[in-house]
């Protein structure tokens, strides 16, 4: 996972992202509130671990931030020194997906991490083969995509890469965070290959508002696929 940390001690925070490396996440670190969102908005991370008591925007407003200003859900760990049973709930009730008194224990918190990502991954892939996202209909069986019925000519790359997006529709993703997920950590490619690839996917399969979806570069974050006017059909799984 790539993980997002907010913590202003620096052996602690040095030490967490040891903790992290070591059991194969990237982990970046932010000492101040204001800085963690801003990188919230320019990078696509899989998690944000935050504390609650930082200078200039505590966690808890960071939270608020990341859950009214971003289209998408990413998961959040709170670690801090405030374990009342109503600092729990609040944190709960801000969005917050789970909460870790400090001091922080290894064994404890990457056990946590590992539940969160059982956990999203759960909500975001279906146990079923067949994938809808009208007119578009992918199946992870044939590892096909039909428009209306017709089956596209993709290659297998162009199909995992609708496979992500449609996945992942409405976030912004990163053109790193796409060639990481797609290709490969250790994919000696650069992000060009992602534009060749995003620009011949969005014609193969004609991503335009005539079809309801759109695949759009975002200046200077990357590409995001999104659903066109006003009716907001959503993603469904069946049989």
């Amino acid at each position: 996972m790539f993980i997002a940390l907010l913590e202003d001690d620096p052996d602690q925070a040095r030490l967490i992202r040891a903790w992290l490396q070591d059991s194969g996440h990237k982990c970046s670190i932010f000492t101040s509130g204001v800085d963690i969102t801003l990188a919230v908005h320019n990078e696509s991370y899989d998690l944000l671990i935050l504390e609650w008591v930082v200078p200039d925007m505590d966690g808890l407003k960071v939270l608020d931030r990341v859950r009214e200003t971003l289209d998408w859900q990413i998961p959040v760990l709170f670690t801090t020194q405030r374990d009342s049973e109503d600092d729990i709930v609040e944190a709960l009730k801000h969005g917050a997906d789970d909460y870790m008194a400090k001091p922080v224990k290894r064994a404890e918190m990457l056990a946590r991490i590992d539940a969160i990502s059982r956990r999203t991954q759960q909500i975001s892939e279906s146990n079923n083969n067949l994938l809808e996202f009208s007119p578009y209909t992918l199946s992870t069986s044939t590892r096909t995509i039909k428009l209306a019925g017709t089956t596209l000519d993709t290659t297998h790359k162009e199909f995992e890469l609708a496979l992500f997006f449609f996945r992942h529709y409405g976030r912004i993703l990163s053109r790193g965070y796409i060639l990481e997920a797609v290709w490969g950590k250790s994919a000696e490619l650069n992000t060009r290959t992602v534009d060749t690839h995003i620009s011949r996917l969005r014609r193969k399969l004609s991503l335009e508002a005539s079809n309801g979806w759109r695949l759009s570069s975002v200046y200077q974050h990357g590409y995001r696929l999104e659903q066109c006017g006003a009716e907001q059909l959503g993603s469904k799984a069946s049989h």
